[in-house]
């Protein structure tokens, strides 16, 4: 049975949404499992999703408002218990360090570059195959 990992993808813009999607695809590389995504586009709606839903991965928006995507992971990172990894989405390669306080495991600049993106998360998913996905 192959397994199907779940990535929240939260933004403010549906479009970045989109771009995420459209960039890493139903599966983001060949030895990667398959993805469902789940939008959100509030604070309380990533937290709902998070306490209910069985996370793989958070791609999380660096621009968005009001709670943009670094101090939502610094929030989630604190507060929820095996918080799944983060891939932030950053506006400028000079925002880096910034992702580093608020403990994201991968950064890809924004706008969406789709193989940069797709590796990242590829790579996140990769790292949490064994313990975190769930059959399809």
């Amino acid at each position: 049975m192959q397994p199907t990992a779940t990535v929240l993808v939260y933004s403010d813009d549906a479009n970045t949404r989109e771009q995420v999607r459209l960039a890493a695809g139903r599966r983001p590389a060949p030895d990667a499992p398959s993805v469902e995504y789940l939008e959100c586009a509030t604070l309380p709606a990533v937290l709902e999703a998070l306490q209910e839903r069985h996370i793989d991965v958070c791609v999380l928006d660096g621009e968005t408002a009001p709670a943009g995507g670094m101090g939502v992971c610094r929030q989630i990172k604190d507060e929820v218990f095996a918080c799944p990894p983060v891939l932030l989405l950053i506006g400028r390669p000079q925002d880096a360090w910034l992702a580093t306080w608020s403990r994201a495991e991968a950064t890809v600049a924004h706008p969406v570059d789709p193989v940069a993106l797709a590796d990242a998360l590829a790579g996140l998913l990769r790292a949490g195959a064994g313990d975190r996905l769930t059959p399809a």
